[in-house]
Formats: C-alpha cells, sequence, structure tokens
C-alpha cells in the first residue's frame, strides 16, 4: 500500500520529482569533485611506533635496555593487539597495533602516557620517541638531489631549506631523509697530548658544552632607551671552537694545543645510491593518515617549483617515486571501464526493447544512481579509489535490473492497451511489480553484508567496494519507484508496438527448449542436479588465494648480502648491480637503491639490506611481452653476484606485507623462543624444507648471525687503581670511533652538532683501537688494554621480537599454485621435518592469515545472509516452498563461478568470493521476478500450465536483459590489462560464468519446477 501511494505522489507531483532529481545530480557531481581520490582505500591499523637511539649499543643491549623495559609498560593497553619491535646497532623500533575501533589519537596518548613514565628509567643518551603519525602507506613520493656539488651539501640543502618548504604542506607528516653525509664540527683529540698535559675526554667535553651557548645578563637603560644585555660566548666556527680554553693542573690551554678541529660527516647508517654512477641525497615525503594524497603530491611539486631559483647552478631535484601516478592511473582503469560498460548497457537496452524512448527511460537511472552513491561517499569519509569506484563498475548491471523491469513492464502495458490512459497505465503497471523490484534491490543489499563485516586488512580494502554498491542501489531503490515512472510517463508513447529481432530470435530458440522443460520436468530435475553435483565437485580443484598481486608498474629489487658488510664494500657492490642490471636491461628508466637506515628510523635496515626502486620506460618500447619476462631479464643480468639473496616485491605490496605481519611475502613462518642461534638453526631447517615445496619462490630468512662484534670488557678493579670511571671510559671509547656528540650550534640557516672523535678512517683498523690509551685523573696515559679484555665474536644483525618473546620469521611467496594448498603442504613438511625445542613453538602469517580470517567470516555471515533473504522472500510471496525455489538459483549460479574460474586458471580469492556475493543477488532477483510474474498471472485466473507457459514467456526478456546488463557491465573488466584490473578480474570471471548457468535455470528449471509445486500446493 505504501509503495502503491509512493508511485501515485510520485506521478501527480511530477515536477517536484524532476526537480529532486536535478538537485541529487547537482549534489552528486560536487561530491565527485570534491572526494578525495586515492590508488586504495586506507588500509593500514591503528599503529604506533616509537623509534629510539642509542648510539653505539649492539642489538641485545637495545633490547635489554630499552625494549624490554618498554614491554613491561606497553604491553596490556586498552585495544591494542600487538607489540612488535626490531632491535639493531643503536636503534629500535617498537610498534603496537591496536583494534580499528581505537582512534588513533587516544593510541597515542595512552602510549605517550606510559612512555614518560618509562623513559627516565632508560640508560642516559636515549634519544627519540613517537614517530610522527604515519602509515605504512605513507611513503608517497620520492626524489633525489643531483648536480654539481658535494654530498654534504645536498644533504644541508634537503635538511634546511627543501625539507622545512615541504613540511608546511598540509597534510604532510614528515619528509625523511636518506643517504649523503649529515655535517659536523669534529674535535679530534690527540690522546697522548692530552695525557701528557692532563686533559680527560670529561674535562673537553664540559669546556666546549659551555662555550657553545650565548646567554643574557639582563638590561641597561641610556637615555629613557632599554638595551638587552646579551653575552656572545658562543663558538660558531672552527676556528672559535679551536680557542676554546680548557682548565688544567698546568693551567688554562686551548683546545687547539691537543685537538684538530675539522669539518666532517657524522657516522653513517645507510646510503643512497643511483643508477650505478655513485651516491645522492633521497628525500622521502610522509603523508599523515587519512590525508589527501593526490592533494598533497598536487602541492609538492608546486613547493619544488618555487624553490628552484633557490637551488644552487646545476642542481636539480629529480622525483623517482609518485604515488599519484599509480592513483592516476588506477582511477583511469576503472573509469574507463565504467563508461564502455554504460555504453554497452546502452546498446543492449536498444537491442532488447528495441525503442529509443525506453532506453532513455531506463538509462536515466545510471546517473542518478551514481549521484546518490557520490553523496554517500563523500559524507562517509570514504575516498575515490580502485575499490568504491570498482564497486559501482560491478553495480551497474544491478542499477539498471530494477528499472528494466519499471520500464519494461510499462512499455508492455502501454504497447498492449492504448484505451487506458498513460498515466494510469504506467501506475497500474509499476504497482504491479514494486513489491518485487523492492524486495529484489534489498536482496541484493542484504547479499553485501558480509562484505561490510568483514575485518583486518580484507575488511577495509573491499568494504568500500560494498559501501559504494549499497549506496547506489538504494539509490536505485528509491528512484525506481519516483523518478523511473515520471520519466516513463513523459517519454514512452501508448502505441502497439511489435518486438525487436534479437527478441523475436531469443523466443523462437527459446519456446520450444520451454515446452520440453514444462513438459517433462521430472527429467529435467533430475537432470539438473546431476550436473549441480558434478560441477560442485570442481570446487577441491579451484585454487585458493587471498588476493591477485596487483601490478604498480615499479618495481623493488631487495637485496641483501653478508651481514659483516662494510659501508664502503655495501656501496660499491650495490654500484656494480646497478650498472648491470642498466646494461643489460634496456627497459630500465632509473634506480635508486638505499641501504641501512634512513633519518627518522622507519625504515630500519643494515648495511647488508637494500630496496632497490626500478622504474620501467613504457611497455610499448620494451623488447619482451610480459612483466614476468622482463622480472627475469633483470635477474639473468645479475647471475653472476654470487651468496647474495635477491627478490622483486613493489613498493605498495611492500608495506603492505611489513604492515601485517612485520615481513614480507605470502606466507611468514614465526619462530618464537629464547635463543638467537636456536632461532637461527630452526630458520635455516624451515626454509630448506620449504624450498623443497611445489610452488615455493624466493624463500628467505633474514641473515641474523655472522656479525662482527668487538667486545670491550673493562675490569672494575684495574680502573679503579688508575682512577678511571666506567662513565669516563665510555665517554673516551665513544669519542675515538662513533664520536661523542657534546651540542649543535646554529650556522646560517642549518644547524650543525659538534662532536669528539677520531677522523674518520681511525675505525677501519682494530690495531688502532687496540692501541688506544686514556688518560688517568693522576694524569697518567693507561693503555687501554691493561684496563679492559678486547676480544672478537660473532653476534646477531638483530633481535626481532613479539609480543615479548624473541622471534625469528621464514618468508616465502608462492607462484604456479593457490596460497590455502601450499600452506596446507607447508605446514605438514615443517611438522614432519623439524623439531621444536622446548618452549619454542611456530605461528603461520603473512597473506595466508588474512584468507583464513576473510573465510572464517564469510563461512558464517553468509549462510546468516541467506536464512535473512529467505525470510525476505517468505514474506514477500506468503510461502515457503516458493521461497526455498528461489534460493535454489544460489547453487546453481555457484557452479557456473565455479565452471568459469576452473576454466580460466584463476583462484578463489577475496574478490571472486565478492562476485559470488554480487551473482547471489542477481540469480535472486531474476527468480523473484520470474515467480512474481508466475503468481500475477495465477491471481488472474490462468491455469497453472498456461501461467507457466506464458508468464516465462514473456518474462524471457527482461531476464536475459538483465542477465546480459549485469554481464556486460562487467564484460570490459575481463578484458582490461591495465593497472588495477588484476583485483577486479576473478570478480568478472564468477559473475559472467555464474549469469549463464542462473539465467538458464530461471529460464528452463524454474518454470517446471513452479509447476509441480503449484499442482501440489494451493499458492495464492
Amino acid at each position: 500500500m505504501m509503495l502503491a501511494s509512493i508511485i501515485e505522489f510520485s506521478l501527480r507531483q511530477r515536477v517536484i520529482v524532476i526537480v529532486g532529481a536535478i538537485l541529487i545530480l547537482f549534489f552528486g557531481t560536487y561530491s565527485f569533485i570534491n572526494t578525495p581520490v586515492d590508488a586504495f582505500p586506507d588500509i593500514s591499523p591503528t599503529q604506533v611506533k616509537i623509534i629510539l637511539k642509542l648510539p653505539g649499543s649492539s642489538p641485545e643491549e637495545m633490547e635489554n635496555n630499552i625494549v624490554r623495559p618498554l614491554e613491561l609498560e606497553l604491553l596490556g593497553l586498552k585495544g591494542q593487539k600487538s607489540l612488535r619491535s626490531v632491535s639493531k646497532y643503536s636503534i629500535s623500533d617498537i610498534t603496537i597495533d591496536f583494534d580499528d575501533s581505537v582512534d588513533i589519537y587516544l593510541a597515542r596518548n595512552i602510549v605517550n602516557e606510559r612512555l614518560s613514565s618509562v623513559m627516565k628509567d632508560l640508560p642516559v643518551g636515549v634519544e627519540g620517541g613517537m614517530a610522527p603519525i604515519v602509515t605504512p602507506l605513507s611513503d608517497i613520493f620520492m626524489f633525489t638531489i643531483d648536480g654539481n656539488i658535494t654530498e654534504i651539501e645536498k644533504r644541508q640543502l634537503l635538511d634546511f631549506v627543501i625539507r622545512p618548504q615541504l613540511r608546511m604542506i598540509s597534510g604532510v607528516a614528515d619528509v625523511n631523509s636518506i643517504g649523503g653525509f649529515s655535517r659536523a664540527f669534529v674535535i679530534v683529540p690527540d690522546f697522548n697530548d692530552m695525557a701528557r698535559l692532563g686533559v680527560s675526554i670529561s674535562d673537553l667535553e664540559s669546556a666546549v658544552r659551555v662555550n657553545l651557548r650565548n646567554s643574557g645578563a639582563g638590561r641597561v637603560d641610556r637615555d629613557g632607551e632599554t638595551f638587552l644585555v646579551k653575552i656572545q660566548t658562543a663558538s660558531l666556527s672552527l676556528e672559535d671552537i679551536g680557542k676554546i680554553t680548557v682548565s688544567t693542573n698546568l693551567g688554562h690551554l686551548h683546545i687547539k694545543d691537543f685537538a684538530k678541529v675539522i669539518s666532517q660527516s657524522r657516522t653513517r647508517l645507510g646510503f643512497v645510491t643511483k643508477d650505478g654512477v655513485g651516491e645522492t641525497t633521497e628525500g622521502l615525503v610522509l603523508s599523515l593518515k587519512d590525508a589527501n594524497t593526490k592533494e598533497i603530491i598536487t602541492q609538492v611539486y608546486q613547493k619544488l617549483e618555487e624553490l628552484k631559483p633557490f637551488l644552487p647552478n646545476g642542481v636539480s631535484i629529480n622525483v623517482f617515486y609518485d604515488r599519484s601516478e599509480f592513483t592516476q592511473k588506477a582511477i583511469a582503469t576503472v573509469s574507463k571501464t565504467l563508461i564502455e560498460a554504460v555504453v554497452l548497457i546502452i546498446i543492449t537496452l536498444f537491442l532488447f526493447l528495441g525503442n529509443l524512448r525506453a532506453s532513455v527511460a531506463v538509462g536515466v537511472i545510471l546517473p542518478l544512481s551514481l549521484s546518490v552513491a557520490f553523496i554517500f561517499i563523500k559524507f562517509s569519509d570514504l575516498t575515490l579509489n580502485l575499490m568504491s569506484l570498482g564497486g559501482l563498475v560491478i553495480a551497474i548491471g544491478m542499477l539498471i535490473d530494477s528499472a528494466v523491469v519499471v520500464v519494461e513492464n510499462a512499455f508492455e502495458k502501454l504497447s498492449a492497451n492504448t484505451k487506458t490512459t498513460k498515466l494510469h497505465a504506467i501506475y497500474r503497471s509499476c504497482k504491479e511489480i514494486a513489491v518485487s523490484v523492492v524486495s529484489g534491490v534489498v536482496i541484493i543489499i542484504v547479499f553485501f553484508v558480509p562484505i561490510l563485516t568483514l575485518q583486518g586488512l580484507e575488511g577495509k580494502m573491499f568494504r568500500p567496494l560494498a559501501q559504494s554498491i549499497v549506496y547506489a542501489l538504494l539509490g536505485t531503490l528509491v528512484l525506481s519507484i519516483t523518478i523511473i515512472p515520471v520519466v516513463s510517463s513523459l517519454v514512452l508513447k501508448a502505441t502497439p508496438h511489435s518486438e525487436t529481432f534479437l527478441t523475436r530470435f531469443l523466443n523462437r530458440i527459446y519456446a520450444p527448449l520451454l515446452e520440453f522443460f514444462v513438459h517433462n520436468p521430472k527429467k529435467v530435475i533430475l537432470g539438473a542436479f546431476v550436473f549441480l553435483i558434478a560441477s560442485l565437485s570442481l570446487f577441491p580443484f579451484v585454487g585458493k588465494n587471498f588476493m591477485p598481486v596487483l601490478d604498480e608498474g615499479d618495481v623493488v629489487l631487495s637485496v641483501e648480502t653478508t651481514p659483516s658488510i662494510s659501508l664502503d664494500q655495501s656501496r660499491d657492490l650495490m654500484l656494480n648491480i646497478e650498472s648491470a642490471i642498466k646494461k643489460h636491461v634496456k627497459e630500465v628508466k632509473s634506480i635508486v637503491a638505499r641501504t641501512g637506515s634512513d633519518e627518522l628510523g622507519l625504515d630500519l635496515g643494515g648495511l647488508n639490506q637494500t630496496d632497490t626502486f626500478i622504474s620501467f620506460i613504457p611497455k610499448k618500447e620494451w623488447s619482451v611481452k610480459t612483466k614476468d619476462e622482463l622480472l627475469e631479464k633483470i635477474m639473468d643480468s645479475l647471475k653472476d653476484f654470487k651468496g647474495i639473496n635477491f627478490s622483486f616485491t613493489q613498493p605498495i605490496e611492500m608495506r603492505i606485507s611489513e604492515m601485517l605481519t612485520g615481513v614480507r611475502g605470502d606466507l611468514a613462518v614465526k619462530i618464537f623462543g629464547d635463543g638467537i642461534s636456536e632461532l637461527n638453526e630452526l630458520s635455516f631447517q624451515i626454509a630448506q624444507a620449504l624450498k623443497g615445496i611445489k610452488g615455493s619462490s624466493e624463500v628467505l630468512t633474514t641473515l641474523n648471525e655472522g656479525v662482527n662484534y668487538l667486545y670491550v670488557t673493562p675490569n672494575k678493579e684495574s680502573m679503579a687503581d688508575v682512577g678511571i670511571t666506567s662513565d669516563e671510559f665510555s665517554k673516551f671509547l665513544k669519542s675515538a670511533l662513533e664520536g661523542l656528540v657534546v651540542d649543535v650550534i646554529p650556522t646560517g640557516i642549518s644547524r650543525t652538532p659538534v662532536m669528539i672523535r677520531q677522523e674518520s678512517d681511525f675505525a677501519s683498523s682494530i690495531t688502532k683501537i687496540k692501541s688506544l690509551a686514556l688518560t688517568s685523573k693522576y694524569g697518567v696515559l693507561v693503555p687501554i688494554t691493561s684496563i679492559a679484555k678486547i676480544e672478537e665474536v660473532d653476534g646477531p644483525v638483530s633481535v626481532v621480537r613479539e609480543n615479548s618473546m624473541r622471534m625469528s620469521v621464514v618468508r616465502s611467496n608462492v607462484v604456479g599454485r593457490d596460497l590455502k594448498s601450499f600452506v596446507e603442504e607447508a605446514k605438514k613438511v615443517i611438522a614432519q621435518n623439524i623439531k621444536l625445542p622446548p618452549s619454542y613453538y611456530i605461528t603461520y602469517g603473512g597473506q595466508f592469515e588474512n584468507q583464513q580470517r576473510a573465510n572464517k567470516r564469510l563461512s558464517t555471515v553468509i549462510p546468516l545472509s541467506i536464512l535473512a533473504i529467505f525470510f525476505i522472500l517468505f514474506f514477500t510471496f506468503k510461502s515457503i516452498p516458493l521461497a526455498l525455489l528461489i534460493l535454489l538459483n544460489i547453487p546453481f549460479a555457484v557452479t557456473g563461478g565455479l565452471i568459469a574460474l576452473f576454466a580460466v586458471g584463476e583462484y578463489i580469492s577475496v574478490p571472486a568470493s565478492v562476485g559470488f556475493i554480487a551473482l547471489f543477488g542477481i540469480a535472486v532477483l531474476n527468480g523473484v521476478v520470474m515467480i512474481g510474474y508466475f503468481k500475477e498471472l495465477l491471481l488472474q485466473g490462468k491455469s497453472v500450465e498456461e501461467c507457466v507457459l506464458l508468464g516465462a514467456k514473456r518474462r524471457l526478456r527482461p531476464v536475459l536483459m538483465t542477465a546480459c546488463i549485469a554481464g556486460l557491465g562487467l564484460l570490459p573488466l575481463l578484458f582490461s590489462h591495465s593497472v588495477g584490473s588484476e583485483v577486479q578480474k576473478p570478480l568478472a570471471i564468477v559473475v559472467l560464468g555464474g549469469l549463464v548457468t542462473s539465467s538458464a535455470l530461471t529460464l528452463l528449471l524454474l518454470p517446471p519446477m513452479f509447476m509441480l509445486i503449484a499442482k501440489k500446493i494451493k499458492i495464492v
């Protein structure tokens, strides 16, 4: 009754409805233009990172002195999911993941409160704190500074000119500096002279610290004016520092009397090389969580353009990674597909209806429904991305379905009866199918509820897709019974109409088939169920995967060498690798490799670990056909580099993997235990076991042993005898090697640290270190070997922990087979071949973990959705048998999807599961339309057989139109090879395959089954 009233109101108040439609178009266009654009939805968890540095500390010292105390405070926070940490030389990275329901700012406040309480108990000299509010996907823009200036000058240009300007851009969290040389004023003492003069390291440090600060003395008045008195004691140049006085037993001395003061670079933890030519300096723009990537990058380009006049002659800023390029390509793919789908649908409408006016009446719903979706997307704080726009591509066919049913029925009524007024005929036709249309749309919406309940990565990735579909369908639900009747009343004509050539042709084929199926119901039903069982038996043979690999264009070549490699050796090796690639692979446009740790500590790596960003020339200029062939070509160019681990990933893919489990790879085998050597041995054994499994690729375990340590163990009694404290001993050794930072002074636009250190080549010799001697408080020169034991030992590269347990990880990618079967075999092989010591255990993560979670959620929620749909159908038709008959469309739709996946070699993945869900809705909708019309004819007094034969023939056109429109809407996705199409393709395959079998069921099996039911029980 309510639906009839809405239809009647719309037809009586057509002006109001049309004005409403115009407003929807206006606000939809506004929302589309002003909604942020990105490649993906924000899939990052609520994550807080803590970066702490203690120069000169080994990984185990970082673990014991920093990580363990912090774990005691940080474990068990409200909403906390996990706590991971990585400790390397001088630095620890602690990552805390929270439930998605926890606000990021609340999470940071909670962490900061606990961190503040424990920081005072950490060793003296600990630097750092919470990292900026960034996500693992915040790396949106990377560039190098190239030109004819020194690496120190490049780094100063980046740190003190470019970086401050870029940080002013709204949405930029920080700008990371990588590579180059960070300048320092270095005091290089002569330890022999210091001993002779009776000067200790502490004396030198105190004197320098006091003389690096200006201070104020107050005010003085003169003739009514006030002067502020400033004491200019700060030493701001190398010469000034050399003149600083140090008090000794022999009197006052200048630093220059026993030390040199020079300009050098600070100790480097990493470097950046480019194109095999040499070192460079890299800047990396990090976006804030939930920031508009496209808008930020646009402003970055504008700011860099403004900075060009201030760059030294011959210096340029060269971009090698721009996330917006990938975003634009991905959005262009979906937009192109959307346009192609609309064109195909309009052509299909005309072919079936044979009437341009009717096609226009149906087509009106597309821009209006999409406008409704854009309005909801805008005000739901979603972005326009590959998934939200992809959802609209999927929904195109479903949006049209309701309008097709309404217009087709109105078209038929007007053509059959010219005596009734047009408005009345349209009112009656719309009222006749209103319940079926509304219930059909509601059913499709209910089918998408399972996707809205997904959690983790898969939830964040696919919920926007389901949301955009639901928003568009809600628009369709209202528009089908408001604007579509109004447009039909304005454009359709009440004139007799003959069928089109296409419908006549289809009827000639369909009529005899229908007769046969209706008159042989038992044989047909038996054959159909045999087909169903045979088709479902394919399920074990169709592989299972989490997500197809998305081609981002650029690749990252990960390089891992021996942990004991020096910085110079690592740099030379990377330059040789880059030169080899550039020489043999002409498709490579540029190579930028970064080794070690970055300035902010967000990307911890050793000197043996390199991420090499490789970009390519346009694909049309390649000498090979596929990207896989190109990657093989790159690997061939590296065959002469023995003993080095190479593996490929992609910029976004790499960060997603690290974000989820702290490691990269389809499968991550995590081994937990206390002993580092035991964890290393188990990792090696598991890696060997995985390599023997078919489909394993790039099986790697991080090389976590072989770092050369020089353990210096002071003898407390010997030090006491000569009057040397532990603090003095530590400062002395640090000043000889890493450098003892005293203070930071302003030098023009930059700030330069002042440190005490031997010259940079001093640390290259163990013999020199063993020959060191320090001054006692008695002014005696004490050899270091007389008060300390020095020994060479092997140690770990890093210490990785998760939830307070030490951990080692073996990762493997999977090629040529599905992930589920690979993991099952891996578990079996590991259980049979790996013996774990007591208290050691193994867990499995990576993409596999996400697949398991998604499958578990869907296996629970989809049956509940089907149950809900059963009740909707029951209340619609007031019949349990009819509700079950319509639901029979679902297994037949599944068979088509399975056959299609099996035929093309695709796997069942989350996108494929979304395809099945979309397919269920379309299949059930067709059943609702067919059964609803049968019931309508029975109410008119026709016999069951007449009702079935007549109703099926009359519903041939709308059912086939629905199937063709839904299928053609997705057809462009099937043949697309553009960026982003990999995610949508499995979905399109499932829907297209399922539409064939579900349409066949609706047209050929539903009529005889309805007839059998109607003859045995009362339907109306």
